[in-house]
């Protein structure tokens, strides 16, 4: 049953139970309305609560029906909030754990609200590209006033109800026993003669609301210029201010229909979906049981070893923290504190905070200290014979059931396994730099890695709040292996006639975060150069744009150096176009017989972009990763893809593979066009007129 109905001492209990957030199905709204029917029906019930089973009042609509017929069948969550609101006998919303979204949008149907201290109370639709749409924007102002109510609908973040307790939200917020307190008020309005307060007749006052919602027009265009949804919550409330509550739930409805239309929200709800199907593996059930992992041991100590050392006691874990060389170990452990200590200066961290994370991170100098470990994570240069090295000392040292997980970005995780006499037990976590950021992890899965390997590793990523994406055994694994033609397409252009900052402002105007040289500058262009070097002596027939190795023939190894494919002034991290370089491609251009053109923004962009397609269709037809979401994941966790585009996969649906296609093949007729060949899988999409995420829609 999506909901239990009781009666106790003439109050009856409406209890949501549909785990795990007591999600407003169908089944649950048709549970409502028939408790709400059967207290109306008994003469011996006076007041009715409604309250949530498990850790939750309600987390709002049930995702698993969203975009399905049932998430719109009557009674609509508008028609179940209208049936609470008119209720003849009053109805107490008692709150723990979170009421959000369509949540807290019932609870504001109710006449009374009583919450439980620490309970999180959103609007978080806005996330979604959308609005609350069953009278959020219309309630929750006259609820807590117009400018905390817009702050909250507009950005969507949650608030705890003691926030709130004075803001006429809730009528009780308690420290305990919700249940018996909820009982006891419900007896007592139950007593008392009709009619009862209704949220949507409170009055709406504000001193000057048309010049208070202007300068949050202003704010919303300069923080958010790219989502139309924060600008369309303004005007739903807006005309609730001016018009008055009817016409405001008119204008929400409304604005919530063009909303779902966008592609925008589109591209948000699939982010949503797709960073859920992230965490689930076909041949992984949930019920795999996990291993313990309770203490951690990093080796290596470098930018990577010290931002995985503090992603772990960021989280409460322990950490042993290994270099052979001391100096190395002290450099390391000094950055940490460093790292801790500008948080704290920030105000983003206590400093009592800073002290227990410290604690948590152990450094040593012996493999000894290492034996009991659960989990082992490498994080040396990125070499094979060092991680070789590193592995044969991990094995020899490692108690039985210990996790071994390599940090490599591109080497073959199979090779490394069969370092080790317990290749099932391997596995790649590969976290991106500053890994105490970051939140994507790419964890590569071997052929031998073991399934609760797996699942554990996938519920420590949760731990340590990473977005996990499972990739197979390939070079590059899905992300840089899916850059590679990208930064090549880029390479490419700079031969034909581009410079660097021509290409970075066109895809940055596209929305990535950072275009394809301010990027290497930042990451380091040596780290590049290490991995083309290999590939050069590995595929020997593969052909490269050799433009990026002259330029680290010069030791313009980006920020680091203060030069790269930019100039950077001692201190600052601000790029300015240097003419050394300018003059280095040209140059090269010449050298290659290119007669230089000039290329539109137009042409650059989908250049860049297509190759990212056209690379993660082949990882798809090769079985690499499970659907064509995980790739978008991983560009938009951990690579700057624009979020109101979605990831490219789904940028690319929305172009039209037809129309993918036919750009690739005419990319592939120009210059350098025998980079190009269109993936089988991509062209098998096209004939059929399919997209990539058809099946997850």
């Amino acid at each position: 049953m999506a909901v239990d109905y009781t009666t106790r001492d003439g109050v009856a209990v409406i209890t949501l139970n549909h785990p795990p957030v007591n999600g407003l199905s169908h089944a649950t709204r048709l549970g409502i309305i028939a408790g709400l029917d059967a207290a109306q029906q008994d003469p011996a019930v006076t007041a009715i609560v409604l309250t949530g089973a498990g850790k939750a009042f309600s987390g709002g609509a049930d995702i698993t029906e969203f975009n399905t017929p049932k998430a719109m069948q009557a009674p609509t969550l508008a028609t179940l909030i209208h049936a609470v609101e008119t209720s003849p006998k009053p109805v107490i919303a008692a709150i723990h754990g979170i009421a959000m979204g369509g949540g807290l949008e019932l609870a504001l149907g109710a006449h009374y609200r009583i919450a439980l201290r620490g309970a999180q109370i959103a609007l978080p639709e806005v996330k979604l590209g959308l609005l609350p749409g069953a009278g959020g924007t219309q309630r929750l102002p006259r609820a807590i006033g117009l400018e905390a109510a817009l702050n909250m609908i507009v950005s969507g973040s949650s608030v705890r109800s003691e926030q709130l307790a004075d803001s006429g939200l809730f009528d009780e917020v308690v420290e305990a026993d919700l249940p018996g307190a909820a009982l006891a008020f419900a007896q007592r309005v139950g007593s008392q003669a009709g009619p009862h307060p209704c949220v949507r007749k409170r009055p709406l006052e504000h001193p000057n609301a048309e010049g208070f919602l202007q300068f949050a027009r202003n704010n919303v265009a300069a923080a958010a210029p790219h989502f139309p949804a924060p600008q369309r919550c303004i005007e739903a409330i807006k005309a609730g201010v001016l018009q008055g509550f009817e016409r405001g739930l008119a204008a929400e409805r409304e604005a919530f229909s063009a909303l779902l239309q966008t592609p925008e929200s589109r591209a948000l709800r699939h982010a949503f979906f797709a960073e859920r199907a992230a965490a689930k593996l076909p041949d992984v059930p949930v019920s795999t049981p996990l291993r313990a992992l309770h203490q951690i041991a990093v080796i290596g100590a470098g930018t990577m070893g010290t931002g995985i050392a503090m992603s772990f006691a960021n989280a409460g874990l322990p950490v042993m923290l290994l270099v052979a060389d001391a100096e190395a170990l002290e450099r390391g452990m000094t950055k940490i504190r460093a790292n801790y200590e500008a948080s704290v200066k920030k105000g983003k961290l206590g400093a009592d905070a800073l002290t227990q994370r410290m604690a948590l991170i152990t450094p040593t100098l012996a493999w000894d200290d290492l034996k009991d470990a659960d989990l082992f994570i490498e994080a040396v240069y990125e070499e094979m014979s060092v991680k070789e090295q590193v592995f044969r000392q991990i094995d020899a040292i490692a108690k039985p059931g210990a996790i071994l997980a390599s940090n490599t970005s591109t080497l073959d995780l199979n090779q490394i396994a069969g370092f080790t006499r317990r290749p099932e037990n391997v596995v790649g976590l590969h976290f991106f730099s500053p890994a105490n950021v970051m939140k994507l992890l790419e964890v590569v899965r071997g052929t031998h890695t073991a399934p609760d390997v797996l699942a554990t590793v996938m519920h420590c990523a949760r731990q340590i709040g990473k977005t996990a994406v499972v990739s197979g055994v390939c070079d590059g694994f899905i992300g840089n292996r899916m850059l590679e033609p990208y930064l090549c397409q880029a390479f490419y252009m700079l031969e034909e006639g581009a410079l660097p900052a021509q290409v970075d402002r066109a895809i940055e105007a596209f929305g990535f975060a950072m275009g394809p040289f301010r990027m290497s500058d930042l990451a380091g262009n040596d780290i590049s150069w290490a991995i083309r070097q290999r590939r050069y002596r590995e595929a020997p027939q593969r052909h490269y744009p050799k433009v990026a190795d002259r330029l680290c023939e010069r030791g313009r190894f980006g920020q680091k150096t203060g030069s790269g494919w930019y100039d950077y002034r001692p201190g600052e991290r601000s790029a300015s176009a240097s003419p050394e370089v300018d003059a280095l491609i040209v140059a090269y251009s010449a050298e290659q017989g290119v007669a230089r053109r000039m290329l539109p923004d137009e042409e650059i962009v989908e250049r860049l972009v297509y190759a990212l397609v056209n690379e993660g269709a082949r990882i798809l037809t090769e079985g690499i990763a499970a659907r064509a979401s995980d790739l978008d994941m991983v560009y938009l966790s951990g690579y700057g893809f624009p979020l109101w585009r979605g990831g490219p996969m789904l940028y690319a649906d929305s172009v039209g593979l037809f129309n993918v296609e036919r750009a690739i093949r005419r990319y592939a007729a120009q210059p350098n066009g025998a980079a190009w060949q269109v993936a089988p899988g991509l062209a098998e999409r096209a004939a059929q007129g399919q997209g990539f995420n058809d099946a997850a829609r």
